[in-house]
């Protein structure tokens, strides 16, 4: 299965890319990513005929003038997501306003509220 990149630098973490065991063939600008029984390629274009990347390290002061210019500028943060332990249990103890009011939140309700002398409606209009 082979996917083109077009003109677009890619960046992937080197711990993602050991997770799906990907290989990286810089000669030829592919990446190869074992999907199920077949190879995910993934194509360079290779539009920028030899020349260095586009992609660069750039400093705030430049950033800062792009800006004042109009240029477009994207930031990506990507980071690794936690994935919480399923076997522990969510306590209601645990939250801390259930700490802070521990009377509203009473282990055993009492039952049913207490029968009322008014009874309470709002009569709508047809």
């Amino acid at each position: 299965m082979s996917i083109e990149l077009g003109s677009f630098d890619a960046i992937i973490g080197v711990d993602w890319l050991a997770k799906y065991q990907a290989v990286i063939v810089c000669a030829e600008k592919i990446v190869r990513i074992p999907w199920g029984n077949e190879t995910l390629i993934i194509h360079g274009d290779g539009s920028n005929q030899g020349n260095a990347t586009r992609l660069s390290i750039i400093s705030c002061t430049k950033i800062e003038k792009y800006v004042k210019k109009g240029f477009p500028i994207f930031l990506a943060h990507i980071t690794t997501k936690e994935v919480e332990d399923k076997l522990v249990k969510k306590r209601l103890e645990d939250i801390p306003i259930v700490q802070n009011f521990p009377e509203v939140f009473p282990e055993e309700l009492p039952g049913l509220p207490p029968t009322r002398p008014v009874e309470f409606q709002i009569d709508l209009v047809p």
